[in-house]
């Protein structure tokens, strides 16, 4: 482990992790592809700027440029600090910077991810009004807990093709992350952040978690392009 002083060392890139990872989760991309059709996401459908309101507003094309763009700005908060540490151990000869960057190296990564969600749904480029942030900690999670990532995927894939609820599937998922890292033996820091991705996503889904309790929840449909613009 990283002694105090050495965590001293690391607190810089802590702080840029927590700072880079909300900035690049605040990117709108939601709100920047709708605008770009001369739609305004937050004012349409379920007014959320996610994939999911896009694909139903604007179609798949826009949706899945949206769903690509928020899943790698939560694999790039997540992954910048890993590839910056594994640079500055390559290229000292006496190797990392700084001793702690071994020790606390999954630290800053998380930080970043956890920050990126924030930053997705409390954007500050769109008055703090943001998405629920299921495809960014997706995106995150594929670099920081692959196999973790990859079963919670699955898990999605079966509920929302089982249910056609992408509300639903997204709860379960999330819920099913700290419940997969203690499974797989991956540490109690990645345990304990699961869990409090699990618990964000959950909350940002209360909402809906009414919605499906009452049975008013809409099921995912096929529509055509501009169908929910309609008077």
């Amino acid at each position: 482990m990283a002694s105090n002083g050495d965590f001293g060392g690391v607190f810089p890139l802590l702080a840029i992790a927590a700072v880079a990872g909300y900035l690049l989760g605040s990117l709108p991309f939601g709100y920047w592809v709708a605008r770009s059709r001369g739609v305004n996401i937050f004012e349409v459908g379920s007014k959320s700027p996610g994939a999911t309101n896009v694909r139903r507003v604007l179609g798949k094309g826009p949706a899945s440029a949206v769903l690509a763009l928020d899943a790698l700005k939560g694999a790039l908060a997540a992954g910048w600090p890993s590839l910056f540490a594994l640079f500055c151990a390559r290229s000292s000869p006496a190797g990392p910077v700084n001793p702690a960057f071994t020790g606390i190296s999954p630290l800053p990564g998380y930080l970043g991810l956890a920050f990126a969600l924030v930053g997705h749904s409390f954007s500050c480029f769109t008055r703090f009004r943001g998405g629920k942030g299921v495809a960014t900690a997706a995106g995150g999670l594929c670099v920081l807990m692959p196999a973790v990532a990859a079963i919670s995927a699955a898990i999605w894939v079966a509920v929302f093709f089982t249910t056609r609820y992408v509300s639903l599937a997204s709860i379960l998922a999330a819920l099913a992350l700290p419940v997969l890292a203690v499974l797989l033996g991956r540490g109690h820091l990645a345990e304990c952040v699961a869990a409090l991705i699990a618990l964000f996503v959950f909350v940002r889904h209360r909402a809906n978690i009414g919605r499906l309790l009452c049975g008013t929840e809409k099921r995912f449909e096929r529509r055509k392009p501009g169908e929910e613009l309609a008077p």
